[in-house]
């Protein structure tokens, strides 16, 4: 590991050059690029000092308890090392995640939509514990959580919410969040007291970008025009007011 890790600190350094070159911006696609690969090899470098620094004190404090002969001192040192052994491991974990060759995806902002599945309003209920904890872990990571729809349902919760969510690394964080999520609890809906079960299904899908190409056939859209209505003179009922367009595949209006 440490031979892998030096190599790319190595790489760091060349990619902290290439960065301060006047001419990189003339080159979006690539500064962008290499924007991203420092991040991930800064966050590398700080994890690989951590590690470094934790070891050091560890290998110290093994030291000291070969030498030391008060009992309550061989108390705490010991409470130390295992305390830093514990530091030691999950900071190699981290190590070993980092090192793990990236997704090309995994910078890309998403686009989050949660439905409501079996169990009526008590799924729809849980459509919204389900927004929450997202939005609280995304404020938690630094990220911007934006409403883009809802549909709410009559006793709370919601049965569809469509959110996008932009920051560092938010697709890397998220991606396996997509599927069927279940709850097993008495609902508030439930005046028996009655265990009841409810699902709700996450999509996470991720946001276009400029460099994406989106082809949609036309034959996949639903587009329905609206007329206003009521005193208004010789216009009324003849100029279309609104227009809403559905993606039937996906169900996406506009």
């Amino acid at each position: 590991m440490e031979e892998k890790v030096k190599k790319l600190l190595e790489r760091l350094q060349e990619v902290e050059s290439l960065l301060g070159k006047p001419d990189i911006f003339s080159d979006q696609k690539k500064y962008k690029e290499l924007s991203q690969e420092h991040s991930r090899l800064t966050e590398l470098k700080d994890a690989w000092n951590y590690f470094v620094k934790t070891n050091d004190e560890l290998i110290e404090s093994k030291a000291l308890l070969l030498t030391e002969k008060d009992p309550e001192l061989i108390e705490v040192i010991n409470e130390e090392i295992t305390n830093l052994q514990n530091e030691l491991a999950i900071s190699k974990a981290r190590i070993e995640t980092i090192l793990v060759p990236p997704d090309p995806n995994d910078s890309r902002n998403i686009i989050m939509e949660v439905r409501a599945g079996t169990g009526g309003d008590e799924a729809a209920i849980f459509v919204g514990d389900l927004v929450r904890m997202y939005q609280y872990y995304a404020n938690n990571k630094g990220w911007i959580a934006e409403t883009i729809s809802t549909t709410e349902s009559e006793r709370g919760g919601y049965k569809e919410y469509v959110m996008s969510l932009s920051g560092q690394n938010v697709y890397r964080f998220l991606k396996f969040e997509g599927g069927t999520h279940r709850v097993q609890r008495v609902p508030v809906t439930e005046a028996s007291g009655r265990l009841h079960t409810s699902a709700a299904t996450v999509a996470v899908l991720l946001e276009p970008t400029e460099d994406d190409d989106v082809d949609i056939d036309e034959k996949d859209l639903k587009i329905d025009t609206y007329r206003a209505s009521g005193a208004g003179g010789q216009h009324v009922n003849v100029t279309d007011s609104a227009v809403r367009i559905t993606h039937i595949p996906t169900g996406v209006v506009v």
